[in-house]
């Protein structure tokens, strides 16, 4: 089978629909191919570096690899202002610098698209403290945001173990976009301190599958809590690499502002709001049959675009 190039001008800003993001739609076994789509956001490094969306952007050449096989791109659409199902979740241990940052937090739930559902809980114990349940009301959702407690007695197992119980509650959600926005320090003791990094929790593995079966995209903010706030570069950094790790695989992105905790949130959600504008639900012919997890691969031909997407889905 011949694979046409797509070539892409795309107007901005635009916003995608994503519903059945991770569509694996299975056709009768005498098939050889099948439908696939997947939530992509398409913007340029210049756009990146200033901050200011341009009218258009030349995309080129897409190419989709799925297992390393080229696969054959059918559309790419976008729906503006498309709703958003978001849970935001803090870490009830981060330092006391966090509560600086709440309004700008507030100000970023009031100002999603109007239909939006929010929800805010927070990472607490053995426990994930639920604020406010899943609401189209923006301000109740603003405003159950409160002050973290910045105590050690108060940190997480690990935060992936409470971020598993929020994927959960997706469920009972219609499809559409979903993402969750996790502010923590990403470190997973639950197993020893010499066993926080990346490679080495299962829970962050388990958490990263729970969020690719439930189509969402997790973007993370690193803030240091109180076992990073004392700026052991190690656990800094075993910290900020599970964040990665998890927002790379689900399509979303992490957010440092070097080992320190952030002046400011302003910069992180200009680039959120960036990839949520250029969000495109990419549907695709894929060739591999075999149910399970399949490893996917976005590319464009432009150097200077750069394309953010889930890095695999489950086919069942």
């Amino acid at each position: 089978m011949m694979r046409k190039p797509l070539m892409m001008l795309l107007a901005a800003p635009v916003l995608a629909l994503t519903a059945g993001a991770f569509v694996a739609i299975a056709q009768p076994e005498k098939q050889k191919v099948r439908t696939v789509s997947i939530p992509i956001s398409i913007f340029t490094k210049q756009e990146l570096r200033d901050n200011q969306m341009q009218e258009y952007v030349q995309a080129d050449r897409l190419i989709v690899r799925e297992d390393r096989d080229e696969q054959t791109i059918l559309s790419i659409r976008s729906v503006s202002d498309a709703p958003l199902a978001l849970a935001v979740l803090i870490q009830e241990d981060l330092a006391s610098n966090f509560n600086l940052q709440i309004k700008d937090l507030a100000e970023f739930i009031r100002s999603l698209p109007k239909g939006s559902r929010v929800m805010v809980a927070y990472m607490r114990g053995g426990n994930l403290q639920i604020r406010q349940r899943f609401t189209d009301d923006l301000e109740a959702a603003a405003k159950s945001l409160r002050i973290v407690s910045s105590t050690s007695t108060a940190a997480p197992r690990n935060p992936f173990d409470s971020l598993i119980d929020a994927l959960d509650r997706f469920d009972a959600l219609p499809a559409g976009r979903r993402a969750v926005l996790m502010v923590s320090d990403g470190l997973d003791v639950s197993q020893g301190i010499a066993s926080s990094t990346p490679g080495q929790s299962l829970d962050l593995d388990r958490a990263i599958l729970r969020a690719q079966r439930r189509s969402v995209a997790v973007f993370s903010f690193y803030s240091p809590a109180s076992l990073t706030d004392n700026g052991n570069s190690s656990l800094v950094l075993n910290g900020q690499g599970s964040l990665q790790k998890l927002s790379d695989e689900t399509g979303g992105r992490a957010f440092f502002q070097g080992s320190i905790a952030p002046l400011s949130f302003l910069p992180f959600f200009k680039d959120v709001r960036i990839l949520l504008n250029r969000q495109f639900l990419l549907s695709y012919l894929s060739t591999h049959m075999k149910r399970g997890y399949h490893k996917v691969e976005v590319v464009s031909t432009n150097p200077e675009v750069k394309i953010e997407h889930p890095k695999g889905y489950y086919y069942r």
